[in-house]
């Protein structure tokens, strides 16, 4: 088995090392190109019409200089790994949860998601924190369970037709209640704000609370709550097939 890594928080953050440790677990044939700085949020960003270098690390560790998440996993599938490319990508870990509709813009998700595109099982791991108490990350979880739950993911795994999205509880490794495989949480509006800055005519694009109600067999309270591991599958087709057939005849000129 092959594994390519990557993540947006930088080649040099400890959850890619932690990423790496549990493919260690899995295989030896490991590769590792990530943005060489935070590109949290940057979603599925190209960077169409902008030069990108490699800033080699190692044998196998390779920083993409102003690349997103995106740009490494193209990089990393299509041209180092081009004789043969990996069988897994794998997204994080990230430091904070990726729940909900925060998905679609999450670069670590995105990861995941061009990995599966590029042909590969795509899984995007993140550890939760517990806000309210600050924005230190416990790893515990990601080191304890990880492994486990990758290797799961990757032995269920059916066809490229999706991606995986986990995130790990912010509990202690003995209180996690298992694996649940859920929904991701659909907001009622978008949960992003324009977040006022200290600072006169500056401002900030943030999440200052969480839009309610939320589902609770849903990932954002299996996981915050109930202290799941929340694995969802993602389909990379997101067309509505039912109100595509809907439409026919009802859209005219």
């Amino acid at each position: 088995m092959r594994i390519l890594i990557t993540n947006d928080d930088g080649v040099d953050a400890p959850g890619i090392a932690i990423m790496a440790d549990i493919a260690r677990t899995l295989t030896d044939d490991i590769w590792i190109v990530a943005p060489d700085g935070n590109q949290s949020g940057a979603g599925h960003r190209f960077s169409f019409g902008r030069e990108l270098a490699f800033d080699q690390r190692d044998d196998r560790t390779y920083a993409v200089v102003g690349g997103s998440p995106a740009d490494c996993v193209v990089a990393g599938m299509t041209y180092l790994l081009a004789d043969q490319p990996a069988d897994v990508v794998l997204s994080g870990v990230n430091a904070g949860q990726n729940l909900g509709d925060i998905v679609n813009c999450s670069g670590t998700a995105a990861g995941a998601r061009e990995g599966a595109m590029q042909g590969a099982i795509g899984i995007a791991v993140s550890q939760g924190v517990n806000y309210e108490r600050g924005h230190d990350v416990d790893w515990r979880n990601a080191r304890h369970h990880g492994p486990a739950v990758v290797r799961a993911i990757i032995e269920a795994a059916e066809g490229r037709e999706h991606y995986y999205n986990v995130n790990l509880p912010f509990c202690v490794p003995d209180a996690v209640t298992g694996i649940a495989v859920v929904p991701h949480q659909r907001f009622s509006r978008s949960p992003f704000r324009y977040y006022g800055s200290d600072n006169p005519g500056k401002f900030f694009i943030a999440i200052p609370e969480t839009p309610l109600p939320l589902d609770p067999q849903a990932d954002f309270e299996r996981m915050r709550q109930g202290n799941s591991i929340t694995v969802t599958p993602m389909l990379l087709q997101q067309t509505d097939h039912g109100l595509a057939e809907k439409l026919v005849g009802q859209l005219t000129l």
